[in-house]
This record gives C-alpha cells, structure tokens and sequence, in this order.
C-alpha cells in the first residue's frame, strides 16, 4: 500500500519580490501548523534533461554568519547524504574535508555549527 506525504511551502514577498517570510509544513512532519525558516534550498532531479533543478531563496533579515553556518550543515548533510546514497566513503570525505577548511576560512566556531 503507498502513501502520499504532501509538503507545502509559503514565501511572503515584498513590492520587490524578495522574500520576507519562509514558512513550510508537512502531512506527516511531526508537528502541526507551519513551521518558519530563514531559508529555502530545493533540488529536483529531472531525469529527461539529465540536469537539476533548484530554487535557493532567504529571507532580507538572514545574517551573513547565519549563512555561514546553514552553508555549513548543508555540506555536512551533502556528505552524509551522498554517503547514504552511493556508498562512496571516499568522496564524502572529501565533502566533509571541504566543509571543514570552509569553517576554518569563516571562522566558524565548530561545536556550535556542527548540528
């Protein structure tokens, strides 16, 4: 028997069309009503143009350390994340290598990024 899981995502705009506020909820999340977020990172593979497709959107009040972080757990997800999918130990290492020289470039304080 399949299921369906449905996720919705609002984005309040501006006059300008940037986003002011990012809100997202989900069928089978956990938690009722929506949940907000500063960000927004959607990938979707089209298998017919063999390309991916995304849409990247943050909100006006983002602090540039905030996106340094966010950047930050987003490698380590990649990593663990292609691991999962391919096996390939190897190349998530060289992920979470890469994520660790741009914490170091940053400045970022390790323990309170790596969530």
């Amino acid at each position: 028997m399949s299921k369906t899981s449905e996720i919705k995502i609002t984005v309040e705009l501006d006059n300008d069309k940037m986003p002011e506020k990012i809100e997202w909820e989900a069928t089978d999340a956990g938690f009722d009503g929506r949940k907000p977020s500063k960000t927004l990172m959607l990938s979707l593979w089209d298998e017919n143009d063999n390309v991916t497709y995304g849409i990247d959107l943050w909100t006006k009040d983002m602090k540039v350390e905030e996106m340094h972080s966010h950047y930050h757990q987003i490698l380590l997800k990649m990593a663990d994340t292609f691991e999962r999918a391919t096996n390939n130990k190897d190349a998530a290492g060289m992920i979470r290598d890469f994520s660790e020289d741009l914490t170091k470039n940053l400045q970022l304080n390790n323990d309170k990024h790596n969530k």
